[in-house]
């Protein structure tokens, strides 16, 4: 015991874990489950993984703070890596009326505003104050369903004003919450209707990206290309400019058409390509050789009923890194990682493994993350605890939150009652 002070007592110790599944190993369905587990938390970190014996014997202090996990699964905090967080209002009425099978033409007669455009109009027209507010409380709320690193997009500005306004209150966020939030900017997620498709572009290159850039207000740049969109040169022309400063690529790729933005993907090395409903097999495997994440939304897809949902299963076969991502937006309004994950595995072919794995260490290798997505020495102390015996639970019990405690930088910030 001399030697304990030595080595510095631990913060926290979870202990007796029945399953800890640590999400390290080779290939998306190896999550490296250790059972009977004890996780030794300093200064934010993980300091060790191990036996009872082991951790208490290295990590135990007078003032360690001990968290029962008996009869529990522990398991890296979610990272989803794909969100339109900051957005003012819902279009529950466009949803709703689509449900119910009234075509376009119907919602226009009943008077019912549809598409991103209502939220652009929405999200302009409201001060920053209240953009906030809504904002956190949809944040919160995934924290609560073990969600502790979220990537928030802009986009729903579609000016330099408005844009810089949502990345703003992305950044406060981030600053005034326990999560990590990590911005991108989206500008070119579609064209104010006042501008031409050009005039618009020459405003995200020449005045938008200049601006975000100097006030450090994204660490992504992304860009939709698709049909009606942008194309792959002009993505490529937009995520150039972005890199000037400092802004890692992303993009929006093959959601409702094949264009060539997930062939720039791949020859631009990204850090992710995102949607993927119409990427053919040959460029699955260059994506796969470029080492780009691939990042999968059934949550989305299910929501606006997809005529062609992603290849998942295809994917995952040809040795793709895959990230799961909620999507969270007007379109698709989830904050529940335990759900996508849910549709993951019933409606994409995932194996429990892989759908946990893409939703920890993929959601962290689709931001450029090496420091958190897994349960190991060294790591951030990003933990949730599941109420549950086993991590299989996480796939078959259908819209339920089995969450009960959440670590973020190894302080618990959500404790459920069980």
């Amino acid at each position: 015991m001399s030697d304990r002070s030595a080595k510095a007592a631990a913060d926290l110790i979870i202990s007796n874990a029945a399953e800890a599944v640590t999400c390290v190993g080779d290939g998306m369905g190896d999550i490296g489950v250790i059972r009977h587990a004890w996780i030794a938390i300093k200064d934010g970190l993980i300091a060790g993984v191990g036996s009872e014996a082991e951790i208490v014997s290295h990590y135990a202090g007078e003032d360690t703070e001990v968290l029962d996990a008996s009869g529990k699964v522990v398991a890296p905090g979610f990272v989803d890596s794909h969100t339109h967080l900051v957005f003012c209002g819902t279009r529950v009425e466009e949803y709703a009326a689509k449900v119910a099978g009234h075509s376009p033409e119907k919602l226009k007669e009943l008077g019912i505003a549809m598409g991103p455009s209502r939220t652009v109009e929405l999200t302009r027209d409201t001060p920053a104050e209240e953009l906030f507010a809504q904002s956190k409380k949809r944040l919160l709320a995934m924290l609560e369903y073990g969600i502790t690193t979220v990537e928030s997009k802009s986009g729903y500005g579609l000016t330099t004003e408005s844009e810089i306004k949502i990345l703003e209150v992305s950044k406060r966020l981030g600053e005034e919450t326990p999560l990590d939030v990590f911005h991108t900017f989206l500008g070119a997620h579609g064209f104010p209707e006042n501008l031409t498709k050009a005039e618009y572009l020459d405003v995200i290159v020449s005045e938008m990206i200049p601006q975000v850039g100097e006030r450090g207000l994204a660490h992504f740049c992304d860009v939709w290309c698709d049909d009606g969109y942008f194309t792959a040169e002009e993505s490529a022309l937009i995520l150039r400019a972005g890199l000037k400063y400092g802004m890692k690529p992303k993009i929006h790729a093959d959601a409702y058409s094949y264009i060539g933005g997930s062939d720039l993907a791949a020859e631009m090395k990204m850090v992710s390509v995102d949607h993927l409903n119409y990427t053919p097999v040959p460029v699955m495997e260059k994506l796969a050789q470029a080492g780009v994440t691939a990042v999968l939304m059934p949550a989305l897809d299910f929501a606006v009923k997809h005529k062609q949902p992603f290849d998942a299963r295809n994917m995952l076969d040809r040795g793709m890194k895959v990230a799961l991502a909620t999507d969270l937006c007007p379109a698709c309004y989830t904050v529940s990682m335990p759900f996508v994950i849910n549709l993951a595995c019933r409606l994409y072919s995932f194996s429990v493994e892989e759908a946990i794995k893409a939703a920890t260490y993929g959601g962290a290798q689709a931001l450029a993350l090496d420091d958190r997505g897994v349960i190991a020495a060294g790591k951030v102390a990003d933990l949730q605890i599941w109420n549950v015996p086993t991590y299989k639970h996480i796939a078959y019990q259908l819209g339920m939150n089995i969450v009960q405690t959440v670590v973020k930088n190894g302080k618990v910030v959500v404790s459920q009652s069980a």
